[in-house]
């Protein structure tokens, strides 16, 4: 097979693609085999009927056409492989030579147009430079996380005043909408100043006493009504506010391991600088990919537009031309910084283990709320594992090539992240650790590079979408 590939657009090349005849025969073969098993032939058995009878009854260009139709994706994906592209989209194939109907011979010649990852110079790692904020622990972060553990083993206590902010509030609530009725729920509780519920119900309940009642207008946030304004009746039926236990070494004893107070601050403390420090490092890797992808990166338009259209689709929203431009603009974001980090990936030849996956595989799992042995077969029964693989790869490319940055504080001192971004080390331990098998998944293989993620990520969209028209 000879291939050949001329770009048109920085995202868009042309695949040029030519099949000797030989290369073909085992489809036109099977081909054969197939139809022989769906005709029916006075004189001969189903799956027996010869060659020359089917070319009679069928016709030669039918058996060619069903071989072509069976062989083509295989023979664009080998040619992907042959020319070192990166699809991003679906080919545009057209078939413009097939074999010849009266002799085994000749050539099948097609041509496929596919949007492409593009060609971008990364800035070398060693020259960026990112600044995080300093790690300040002051008295009133320990405050702050003391009040909360508090507020942990707290009690609610009814009062015999107006609510205010804070306070918790029983209310029985009826929603209508004209003349309907749309909402009618009793003695929920509900903490003044949360704002998880209604809008305007904060400023409603403010000042109320248990047993009165006011009524307000709100948008409704779900339901057959949703973003229709609603009449809002509310009833106080009681009115509590949060007692909190005494900051002293009782409290630190009932709410923690330690004896005093003062042991509980300092681990608090502790907490505080840990957060902070973990906060360091997920600023410096959105620095970092601020830095990388602030070179000019040509965006496939078709793979932009396929992705907004099954986006609004999904929500019903195609026609909504407003939120239409907000999905455009964050799909453009994230192609853009998938296409640097794959590159980064490639660059510094990441490898993904098939512990890593697996670690990746059940977090998602939990985040779904499934099992995590389900998760895992139901994603690897929906060819999913290799798009898995390239996100894994892609975190993990960021990780890395901090190592390589430098990354210092507010006041100019180098910043160490080891604990959080790694060392080489640890991933050659992770590469050693990963020949382990991974329970539940089926493919045998999980350990691939960035380039081998990415071109199988977008395998089953190739071979699903190889359109031919017949010259």
């Amino acid at each position: 097979m000879k291939s050949a590939v001329e770009t048109l657009d920085p995202t868009k090349v042309k695949l040029t693609v030519e099949v000797e005849y030989d290369e073909l025969k085992p489809s036109i073969d099977h081909a054969y085999k197939h139809i022989a098993e769906q005709v029916s032939v006075p004189g001969f058995r189903k799956g027996k009927v010869p060659a020359r009878i089917i070319d009679q009854r069928v016709g030669r260009g039918a058996v060619l056409e069903h071989a072509i139709n069976e062989s083509l994706s295989g023979f664009y994906r080998q040619a992907v492989s042959e020319t070192d592209i990166r699809p991003l989209g679906q080919p545009d194939v057209q078939v413009v030579k097939v074999p010849e109907l009266e002799t085994e011979g000749g050539e099948l010649h097609f041509t496929a147009e596919v949007e492409v990852r593009p060609e971008v110079e990364l800035p070398e790692l060693s020259s960026i430079k990112v600044a995080v904020d300093d790690v300040e622990v002051t008295d009133d972060d320990v405050d702050g996380r003391l009040d909360s553990l508090r507020e942990r083993f707290g009690t609610l206590v009814g009062v015999d005043r107006p609510a205010a902010e804070g306070d918790f509030v029983v209310i029985d609530l009826k929603a209508t909408v004209g003349d309907d009725e749309v909402d009618n729920v009793s003695g929920v509780s509900y903490q003044i100043g949360s704002g998880n519920m209604l809008e305007g119900l904060d400023e409603a309940l403010a000042g109320l006493s248990a047993g009165e009642t006011t009524t307000f207008v709100a948008p409704l946030a779900g339901g057959e009504h949703e973003g229709q304004d609603a009449s809002i009746t509310v009833v106080a039926t009681a009115v509590k506010q949060r007692d909190l236990p005494e900051i002293d070494d009782d409290f630190a004893q009932l709410a923690s391991e330690f004896d005093t107070i003062d042991e509980l601050k300092a681990d608090l403390r502790e907490q505080a600088a840990g957060v902070k420090q973990s906060n360091q490092a997920v600023q410096a890797r959105d620095l970092l990919l601020e830095e990388l992808t602030k070179s000019e990166v040509p965006l496939p338009a078709g793979v932009i537009e396929a992705e907004v259209v099954r986006h609004l689709e999904g929500e019903g929203r195609l026609e909504d031309d407003e939120h239409r431009a907000e999905v455009t603009e964050q799909t453009q974001v994230a192609l853009k910084n998938q296409i640097v980090l794959d590159i980064l990936a490639e660059k510094l030849e990441i490898k993904v283990a098939q512990n890593e996956l697996l670690d990746y595989l059940v977090n998602a799992s939990r985040q779904y709320g499934m099992d995590p042995n389900t998760f895992i077969k139901t994603i690897d029964e929906n060819g999913q594992i290799p798009a898995m693989v390239g996100e894994v790869a892609r975190s993990k490319a960021l990780a890395v090539a901090l190592r390589q940055v430098e990354v210092v504080d507010g006041e100019g001192k180098a910043v160490d992240l080891s604990e959080f971004i790694g060392s080489d080390e640890d991933d050659a331990a992770v590469e050693a650790a990963g020949t382990a098998a991974v329970e539940g998944a089926d493919s045998e293989v999980v350990e691939s590079d960035a380039a081998e993620s990415e071109a199988a990520e977008s395998e089953a969209a190739e071979s699903d979408a190889v359109e031919t028209d017949k010259a």
